[in-house]
């Protein structure tokens, strides 16, 4: 096996965030030396774009807010699930992730980032979220995708500002009507759950990885 060089790095409030390669379609992004995501490991975050847009096909000009850039994996998969016509914003806390899928990562996703229907706006999606809830309802979405490398878990205080009970009640007010809320997590978290549908979701869940990485992907449906 290839050795891990260090393509491009910086620092973030976590610590420090770095892409690294070993061969040509093998990246790393960590943070402190800890493993965020990987190129070849990227079964759930595509599953958590496909299953929050699939039905939005046959829709006229959906509407389609992403939190977390990533590698780009769940942006592809969304592109690939909605018309010409849909118009998907991503939040991204660290512009040098969008530099990164601009740059050496774009063909692992077909340069998703650049296509014309995506745009990347460097918020908090918590932020993003709150302004679609309060503003007109054309501002609401049909579908959001939380693909952040923390997820809700035991852990999780009701607090939250993205997987607290306050943030659960924002995410349905910014919704339209049918609409789906798709969040990733590590593992399946009741507590989580029952937050959720208390502010009026649907929910089922689905383990799409392999092995020891069967993470868990939320599909909330807004009742």
């Amino acid at each position: 096996m290839k050795p891990l060089r260090t393509i491009d790095s910086v620092q973030a409030p976590d610590g420090t965030l770095a892409l690294k390669q070993r061969d040509e379609r093998d990246f790393l992004i960590t943070i402190d030396g800890r493993v965020l995501m990987s190129s070849t490991a990227n079964r759930s975050e595509r599953a958590l774009g496909i299953v929050a847009t699939r039905r939005l096909a046959t829709y006229a000009q959906p509407k389609v807010l992403i939190g977390g850039l990533g590698m780009g994996f769940t942006l592809q998969a969304v592109l690939e699930e909605v018309p010409k016509t849909a118009k998907v914003l991503v939040a991204e806390l660290n512009p040098v992730t969008e530099k990164w899928c601009r740059g050496p990562l774009a063909e692992m996703t077909a340069h998703a980032v650049e296509d014309p229907r995506v745009t990347v706006e460097i918020i908090d999606v918590a932020k993003a979220i709150s302004r679609a809830a309060e503003g007109p309802p054309d501002h609401r979405f049909d579908a959001i995708v939380i693909d952040l490398y923390v997820g809700p878990d035991a852990n999780t205080k009701r607090d939250d500002p993205l997987y607290g009970k306050k943030a659960c009640s924002k995410a349905s007010q910014a919704l339209t009507a049918g609409g789906i809320y798709s969040v990733w997590g590590e593992a399946p978290d009741a507590a989580y759950v029952k937050r959720l549908e208390g502010s009026g979701f649907t929910v089922r869940l689905e383990r799409p990885g392999k092995g020891g990485l069967r993470h868990v992907v939320y599909i909330a449906t807004k009742r």
